[in-house]
């Protein structure tokens, strides 16, 4: 199922977040760019490099008008020990969504209804709700955050230049391609 261009539905899910628990809804998506960063548990192996990944590249992804939401089916409360118990987990400053029913990951797809857990999915929203880039991985395979950060920009250019599209690894102000006749069989 391609999800490109869905919209998202309409969410509300209980999070923690710099030591406060707090609510995070579909209206609190719109209007900027977001990442919904699915990972399979919390107190695991994998996971925290990823998270702390995403946040020693937080601030850019702010600077970008970005969000970041890391999602799993663990309850608000274990990701609050997660962070009083781990001190990769304690530097997270983005909201750490709960799912315990499953709910959001199912919409997304990545919902391993055999094991209860996330696939490692990381989908880029634009500020209208609708997905514009993911990438699902297997339990084991851990993600990079500079990759997912250029995936965001490039996302934002296409959206601001419509007319131009962005080469493989491209980044902020390097050349893009605009689309013509006269490309066809010369790149």
């Amino acid at each position: 199922m391609n999800l490109i261009n869905t919209k998202l539905f309409d969410f509300e899910a209980d999070a923690y977040q710099n030591g406060e628990f707090l609510k995070v809804n579909t209206e609190d998506i719109l209007g900027k760019w977001s990442v919904f960063f699915f990972y399979p548990a919390d107190f695991s192996f994998v996971c925290p490099t990823e998270l702390g990944d995403v946040q020693d590249h937080y601030e850019e992804f702010k600077n970008s008008n970005c969000e970041i939401y890391s999602v799993s089916m663990d309850s608000h409360f274990v990701h609050k020990a997660w962070a009083d118990a781990t001190d990769t987990i304690a530097k997270i400053q983005y909201p750490m969504l709960a799912d315990p029913t499953g709910k959001i990951a199912r919409f997304f797809g990545v919902l391993d209804e055999e094991a209860g857990q996330a696939f490692r999915g990381s989908f880029v929203v634009n500020p209208r709700g609708e997905i514009k880039a993911y990438e699902i991985h297997d339990m084991g395979i851990g993600r990079n955050a500079d990759e997912l950060l250029r995936k965001v920009e490039a996302a934002q250019f296409v959206e601001e230049h419509g007319d131009q599209v962005c080469p493989a690894n491209w980044k902020p102000g390097a050349d893009t391609i605009a689309p013509s006749l006269d490309l066809v069989g010369k790149i």
